[in-house]
Formats: structure tokens, C-alpha cells, sequence
């Protein structure tokens, strides 16, 4: 599913038009990347919880080379499904 199916698939189930649905996926995700921009946790009891952290720097190696390289620090995204999500696709 992309995004375009799931603007289509909210309007279907909600009785509102793809403009609407649209908007209001972009505001969902706005809001949820503004969240993890400032370092807080978003989540949805039952499906899941999104949260930022911190990825120290490390050494790896170039694969064509087989050359150290450095890797730097970085803030990554996690995404942890909730109990009800886990549970349906199982």
C-alpha cells in the first residue's frame, strides 16, 4: 500500500472526499514528525509508538575497498507496534 492507496482507502471508509483524506494523512504525518523533531515519543495505544534515538558513531568498512571508514553519530526513528497490531497480523 502507498500512499496514494491509503488516501483512497481513508475517504472510502470515513465518507469524506480524497481532498480531505489527504489532508488530514498530511497533517497526521506532520504532526507526527514535528513530535520527533523535538525529541518527544508519539503514540497510539494499541498500534504502536514512534520514538527518536541516538545512533553513536562508529567505524565501519567500504565494502568495495574493504577501507575503514567512519560513520557518524546520528538520530534515528524507531517504530515499536502496539499489542493489537502485533496481534492481527499474527
Amino acid at each position: 500500500m502507498n500512499k496514494s492507496d491509503l488516501i483512497d482507502g481513508m475517504a472510502e471508509d470515513a465518507g469524506i472526499t480524497k481532498a480531505a483524506a489527504k489532508k488530514a494523512l498530511e497533517s497526521f504525518l506532520g504532526n507526527v514528525e514535528g513530535s520527533l523533531k523535538k525529541g518527544n515519543r508519539v503514540s497510539l495505544v494499541g498500534f504502536g509508538s514512534w520514538s527518536v534515538s541516538k545512533r553513536a558513531a562508529r567505524e565501519g568498512r567500504n565494502p568495495q575497498t574493504g577501507k575503514t571508514i567512519k560513520i557518524a553519530a546520528k538520530n534515528v526513528v524507531k517504530f515499536k507496534a502496539g499489542s493489537d497490531l502485533s496481534s492481527s497480523v499474527n
